[in-house]
């Protein structure tokens, strides 16, 4: 039988102990990261679901049977008998993506078109 010193079981086991943490590190990082993307998939979730009521609450400043829900790139159309609004409901700190500024831009610049295609 091999005469090991105990400081070389020592290591051996500390050594040991640390690659289990090391384990046992990545696993619990790889599970918080899927409660966050979880987390975040049930917030997205619950803004669409939620965008596609806020035209029925008593502060929706229109009339909301002339809402038109789109979802994307903006959450619909308002049409009014004297204009036809875009319209985008954001919560807290949200801001307009880079297609929502764009629509925008393009509004601005009074591109927006009416446009008849028949079909046939």
């Amino acid at each position: 039988m091999i005469d090991i010193p105990i400081v070389w079981w020592f290591v051996i086991g500390q050594s040991a102990s640390l690659l289990l943490l090391v384990i046992l590190c990545f696993r619990l990082a790889s599970k918080i990261s899927t409660e966050k993307s979880k987390a975040q998939s049930r917030s997205t979730r619950y803004g669409q679901i939620t965008e596609q009521f806020l035209p029925l609450v008593q502060s929706y400043p229109y009339d909301p049977k002339q809402f038109r829900f789109l979802g994307s790139p903006i959450d619909g159309v308002q049409f009014e008998d004297d204009k036809i609004i875009l319209v985008e409901f954001k919560s807290g700190n949200s801001s307009l993506s880079s297609r929502q500024r764009q629509v925008r831009k393009l509004i601005k610049e009074k591109k927006v078109y009416f446009e008849t295609i028949r079909a046939g």
